[in-house]
């Protein structure tokens, strides 16, 4: 018999920034706030399995970052710095204080550039595999076919005739391959979407996550890691490629207060491989205060 924890949906909302329109899930509205933040091209249900658990003890709010603003990427994109400027008047309009906070990827990022740069305060954070480029990478102005993973997502293939094509497309992709079973069926459910003239397509456009990638140079978050001063918790995917370009462990010894965690076995997508996982680290870290595991849901290393 399925539980009523593992019945229960989110409630979907739109918040007015002014000039901008932000759609979000929420779970739960009891306890302190927690704010979930997506990676570039994915969505708030991608956190649904963790999100639910968390909502016991906390009102957890996942926004959409995908095309609520308009933006070229042939003409740098959507920059992350409006995005975190976007999440701090989101906070604003919610009466969201203090939250505490996960940032996968792209959220990751943005929820720094957000505290350093727009007074965000937090509680707590969490930071899964965040996009902290070296410093030398900002700055500068190139064109999607000089960005790597501009480059590939505008090209994302786009259509699919049927679910049984949608299925075929998931099950023959590598990419899929270490995802949790929920994890996956909730991207082929809210990720792959009806076209408006028929069959199937991705929820976020391949132009829009484009520009998504090509904003994430516009702002240099390292300045800000040491205006952060809650605690911080970096994970970092023992398999992720951005291991050989992007350096936790430094970002970790910026922030005033922040530790680093390897979580074993895992790539840049560590909620969609293991999040019961993620659920047992983010909770033991906001509402333990510590990083003592039980041995059975110990991930990986700390250091």
């Amino acid at each position: 018999m399925r539980s009523k924890m593992n019945d229960m949906k989110p409630e979907a909302h739109t918040a007015n920034i002014g000039d901008a329109a932000i759609r979000y899930l929420a779970w739960g509205n009891e306890g302190p706030p927690l704010l979930l933040m997506h990676a570039t091209g994915f969505l708030p249900w991608l956190w649904h399995p963790i999100a639910r658990e968390l909502s016991k003890d906390y009102r957890v709010i996942a926004p959409y970052f995908c095309s609520h603003r308009q933006a070229d990427p042939e003409e740098g994109g959507l920059s992350w710095r409006q995005l975190a400027g976007d999440i701090a008047a989101f906070c604003r309009g919610l009466d969201i204080e203090k939250p505490f906070v996960v940032g996968h990827s792209m959220g990751g990022a943005v929820l720094t550039i957000a505290g350093g740069a727009f007074g965000l305060a937090y509680s707590g954070m969490v930071l899964i595999e965040p996009i902290f480029l070296p410093g030398e990478f900002y700055g500068f102005t190139i064109g999607v076919q000089d960005h790597p993973l501009a480059r590939k997502s505008i090209k994302r293939r786009n259509f699919w005739e049927n679910g049984q094509d949608v299925q075929n497309y998931l099950s023959a992709k590598a990419f899929f391959n270490s995802w949790d079973a929920e994890m996956l069926k909730l991207y082929k459910e809210h990720a792959i979407v009806p076209g408006e003239s028929g069959g199937f397509e991705l929820a976020c456009h391949p132009r829009d996550e484009a520009s998504l990638f090509m904003g994430s140079m516009a702002m240099n978050p390292w300045p800000l890691m040491p205006q952060v001063e809650c605690p911080v918790l970096i994970l970092e995917g023992e398999l992720s490629e951005n291991r050989g370009v992007i350096d936790l462990k430094k970002a970790a010894e910026t922030f005033p207060d922040a530790m680093y965690m390897l979580v074993e076995g895992a790539g840049h997508l560590i909620p969609m491989e293991m999040p019961a996982e993620v659920l047992a680290i983010v909770r033991n870290f906001f509402i333990q205060g510590d990083l003592n595991l039980p041995r059975a849901e110990q991930a990986g290393r700390f250091f």
